[in-house]
């Protein structure tokens, strides 16, 4: 069993060298995933989950994780603008401790504000048709996510060196 952290220094001081990162864009009917590389600097997205029940879901991304021998896990929290939490991050936070439990793969927060609008305005500029973004949004909203973590591990990573 894991512990979810929203201590993101503490997050990425205790993965394992060499495994990829999965990130992902928890929504109440999809969840976006992306992955990033072993070296821990792109992120990329991967697929769009349809919600059905946890167990599923669960199952799915573990699935996913086994496969890609995955490091840790990042979930954007939808924290609101003014920083308060509202119920999308009680529900963010109860899906991590419920994921905790079926896995010891290591679990971290990252405030996702504005990664969708970020992604769709990306999209915009790709000339995406309105039917491929409602495809892709989750999982690319999900790679600006992931992104973000990767960078602030760079930073990291710059100021130690």
């Amino acid at each position: 069993m894991s512990v979810a952290t929203g201590d993101i220094t503490e997050f990425l001081a205790g993965l394992p060298k060499g495994h990829p990162l999965i990130g992902l864009d928890l929504g109440t009917k999809t969840i976006g995933v992306a992955v990033s590389d072993r070296l821990l600097t792109v992120a990329t997205p991967l697929l769009t989950i349809k919600r059905t029940k946890f167990t599923a879901d669960a199952a799915q991304l573990l699935e996913i994780a086994n496969q890609r021998q995955i490091g840790g896990i990042v979930l954007g929290l939808p924290i609101n603008m003014d920083g308060s939490e509202g119920a999308r991050c009680q529900a963010t936070r109860a899906f991590a401790r419920n994921l905790a439990r079926l896995t010891d793969i290591a679990i971290g927060f990252w405030d996702e504000r504005l990664s969708t609008v970020a992604a769709e305005r990306a999209l915009l500029e790709a000339d995406t048709s309105r039917k491929r973004r409602a495809e892709v949004i989750d999982h690319v909203a999900a790679s600006y996510i992931l992104q973000g973590v990767l960078d602030r591990l760079a930073h990291l990573r710059d100021q130690t060196a």
